[in-house]
């Protein structure tokens, strides 16, 4: 298990000196390329192809038709391969389109012709890095790796403060570490020694719905063949296989695909709170019982969470503000403990095919005063199938913001709102001039053609949730942590094909009317009982309002109003002092605003930042 690093500079033994002052082990010549062997990751390399030398951290699940594809390149591939030298075989001989054409989870970094190119894959399941300091460019898909690198002289970044805490993770290229950048998903970007940048989009979603009067079962079917075809690629070779299973459409769906596809067994897992609280166990259970699973209940205590949160915060390169990472961590040591390396999830179903979070948006669309007579808007086209684009209003700082804009910031019901009750006046002052958040959610509310313009709100919702907190949030959570057990956690419902689909399915089969993801559930239908396919979402119920009143009390105490959170300077103490007394924002979201402020110092103390 290991991450990778990788540095590039005009004199190639300068770039191994600097890889080599992060504390990597380096070859005495070649490329500067390394292995981080001390941090969980899938890493392997470096390997050479074409003249070129990469290291990567690559999974594909369609070996066979790259395979195919070279061959008829005039470029045949050994058969046996690794994942990592068959990516950089296709990038080699094919270029883009040899990476597109790639279904899987990697990040690549390859030297070639002088140059460092980063590759991420489609939808953001595998993290890489970057950054430039003096002459050296440096990649990594370790952000600890980079903050290690002396010449860089990382410090905190505080637009990144502002935008974890309005979104509760950091949705596009900026990290926690100022100068450290992130590869956005679909790109592939070209480091010159000279210190330019050149970025290629290789992939991004599109609406391209071609036959809007097509009957809808038939967009059903067609998503039938793609769950089947990306849940059976995602399943290990001649051995069992794990799921995530919380009750839910889309888990559930997951396992009974599994249990249909797979020869060998399918153990599920799920979690409970403990019974006096609301659960999904009776779903999840059912599920279970209907696929034949080898089913386990894990039950997760709130002292095991206050024991635990600050190894699981310590293993995220960039904060999640998700009370089930602890959890979600106890889950995927379940899994390894059962001796299972693979495990699916059904995450996507709510980023790709229009789950409850878009309602607010929607409603705001339909009724908002402040919308009325926008494309989309009242006495627009109206909430699901009505274009975007309404017109900007200067704000205080010269950014233009949008109703829409603020309106989605707000369906977040994070700290958006709180910031100028939460931050210190001088962490308010450094924002005044710093980059907005807004400017992630813009190019998806108000697109533009060279963004992947959808005419459709549902899909400007859709990909905006995709690329944000789907690469940003959901998949980097899934990826660090089951990583960190020696787990592949896969996602057959985030695969770039279903995601295609779902952007050509008519946004009304998506949101029927009141029956959200409906072209989803109709493609499972007879897969799961009628109870699981047609309840409403409930979500996971998280206790993280007891939590903070019992076991995590004194941690947060300790932490959030002690000695080296003073010292920050970030948050007032007066602020924090009255949330967790149970004042300042009304329940039960005061608690997650506080959960919020807790992870972000969690985290800001594994990395050393002050």
């Amino acid at each position: 298990m290991a991450r990778f690093s990788a540095f590039l500079a005009a004199d190639p033994g300068h770039a191994r000196d600097q890889l080599a002052a992060t504390g990597a082990t380096v070859r005495p010549d070649g490329p500067a390329l390394a292995l981080i062997e001390d941090e969980p990751g899938h890493a392997t390399g470096p390997f050479t192809a074409y003249g070129r030398t990469a290291v990567g951290e690559v999974t594909l699940h369609n070996r066979s038709e790259l395979l195919t594809a070279l061959a008829a390149a005039g470029a045949p591939a050994p058969p046996d391969c690794p994942d990592g030298e068959l990516l950089l075989r296709c990038w080699a001989r094919l270029g883009t389109a040899g990476i597109r054409a790639a279904e899987g989870m990697f990040a690549l970094a390859v030297h070639e012709d002088g140059a460092l190119v980063l590759i991420r894959d489609h939808v953001g399941a595998r993290t890489l890095f970057y950054a430039r300091a003096g002459d050296c460019w440096a990649a990594s898909t370790s952000l600890r790796a980079l903050r290690r690198w002396p010449a860089l002289g990382t410090g905190l970044e505080l637009s990144a403060v502002r935008s974890f805490l309005t979104f509760a993770y950091l949705p596009g290229e900026e990290t926690l570490l100022r100068g450290v950048r992130e590869v956005l998903p679909g790109r592939c970007l070209r480091l010159a020694a000279d210190g330019t940048l050149a970025e290629e989009h290789y992939w991004e979603p599109r609406e391209l719905i071609e036959n809007d009067g097509a009957p809808p079962e038939s967009y059903a079917l067609r998503l039938r063949e793609l769950l089947e075809e990306a849940t059976a690629r995602r399943l290990p070779e001649a051995e069992a296989v794990g799921v995530l299973l919380s009750g839910g459409v889309d888990s559930s769906l997951v396992t009974a695909l599994a249990a249909k596809l797979h020869s060998h067994p399918v153990h599920t897992y799920s979690i409970s709170f403990g019974d006096e609280l609301p659960n999904e166990l009776g779903y999840s259970g059912l599920v279970a019982a209907h696929c034949h699973t080898r089913h386990r209940v894990l039950t997760v205590s709130g002292d095991a969470v206050a024991a635990r949160l600050a190894e699981a915060a310590a293993l995220l390169d960039s904060p999640v503000g998700d009370p089930l990472t602890v959890p979600n961590l106890m889950l995927a040591e379940a899994v390894a403990g059962d001796g299972l390396r693979v495990v699916l999830n059904g995450e996507g179903g709510d980023p790709v095919f229009g789950g409850p979070k878009n309602l607010p948006m929607l409603v705001n669309e339909m009724h908002g005063d402040d919308l009325a007579g926008l494309p989309g808007g009242t006495g627009g086209a109206g909430g699901v199938g009505g274009a975007g684009g309404p017109t900007g209003t200067g704000g205080a700082d010269g950014y233009a913001t949008t109703a829409r804009e603020t309106a989605y910031l707000r369906s977040y019901r994070k700290c958006y709102t709180d910031l100028p009750e939460l931050l210190t006046p001088d962490t308010l002052d450094a924002l005044a001039t710093a980059p907005r958040p807004e400017r992630f959610i813009t190019p998806y509310l108000r697109p533009e053609p060279r963004d992947g313009r959808m005419d459709h709100l549902l899909n400007q919702l859709l990909h905006c949730n995709l690329r944000t907190k789907g690469a940003h949030h959901i998949l980097t959570k899934v990826e660090r942590l089951t990583a960190s057990q020696s787990l592949q956690g896969r996602a057959p419902l985030f695969d770039r094909r279903v995601v295609d689909h779902a952007f050509a399915t008519p946004p009304r089969w998506k949101l029927n009317g009141a029956v959200e993801k409906w072209v989803l559930k109709e493609a499972v239908r007879d897969l799961l009982p009628g109870t699981v396919v047609d309840r409403p979402k409930s979500g996971m119920r998280v206790p993280v309002q007891q939590w903070l009143g019992g076991p995590l009390r004194e941690l947060a105490g300790d932490l959030l109003l002690g000695r080296e959170a003073r010292a920050r300077g970030l948050f007032r103490q007066d602020t924090v002092r009255a949330w967790m007394r149970g004042e300042g924002a009304l329940l039960p979201r005061q608690g997650g605003k506080l959960w919020l402020v807790l992870t972000l110092e969690l985290w800001l103390r594994a990395y050393d930042i002050r």
